[in-house]
């Protein structure tokens, strides 16, 4: 065996190691774990006036928020800026009617999320059947 084929037996799996981490596929860091944020705009249609649609990322594959009127929970998992949200189950207390239709078109949004852009403090997300994405701005950390 020469030289240089023993070295590339030794330098192989470390480069294959080090590229698993930027491979498309590849789980992204949990750069939201512990973030909460506060929802600005529903897809181009604003929001009702002091009512707060909120979503947090407790820790990493759980999500819990308010969805206009109730608090609402479950489950996420974020591949590169891919994301998917689980079955999520909620309180279930009676609001007015324009809380109501936010809080279902907040919902079904949440459902249908594909991708998330973080940049400072705004997340926007996009959601398939929405021309705009929701636009958050972060609360905490």
């Amino acid at each position: 065996m020469s030289h240089t084929s023993r070295l590339a037996w030794l330098v192989a799996p470390a480069l294959m190691a080090l590229t698993a981490c930027a491979m498309p596929g590849a789980p992204a860091p949990a750069p939201l774990v512990g973030s909460e944020w506060l929802l600005e705009d529903l897809g181009g249609r604003g929001v009702v006036d002091r009512v707060q649609a909120t979503l947090a990322f407790p820790e990493a594959g759980r999500v819990a928020g308010n969805s206009s009127c109730n608090r609402f929970f479950g489950s996420y998992t974020l591949m590169q800026d891919r994301v998917a949200f689980g079955q999520l189950g909620g309180t279930r207390m009676a609001c007015a009617e324009a809380v109501n239709d936010q809080e279902s078109r907040y919902l079904d949004a949440l459902q249908k999320a594909q991708r998330l852009e973080v940049s400072g403090k705004t997340m926007l997300m996009h959601v398939q059947g929405m021309d705009k994405p929701l636009r958050f701005t972060r609360t905490k950390p």
